[in-house]
């Protein structure tokens, strides 16, 4: 099984407040790397990490939505 659908399994089987927890945490790690390669102070040792953590985001929300419109009853 691929990374990507390993993460993905991982994802769906979090509660909701779990996904958020997850949410936030991907958010502030995000922001770390980006305020450290802004201002250089540090070299980036993992640059592709932005993007993976960019693509960590849009899977959490997508779930994050779909299960907010399965109890909507759409």
């Amino acid at each position: 099984m691929s990374k990507r659908k390993e993460q993905l399994e991982r994802l769906r089987q979090m509660t909701d407040m779990e996904l958020v927890q997850e949410l936030e945490n991907t958010y502030r790690e995000l922001f770390n790397i980006t305020q450290q390669k802004a201002i250089r102070k540090k070299v980036v040792e993992r640059p592709h990490r932005i993007r993976e953590l960019k693509k960590t985001l849009a899977r959490i929300k997508t779930l994050l939505r779909e299960r907010e419109l399965l109890r909507a009853g759409y």
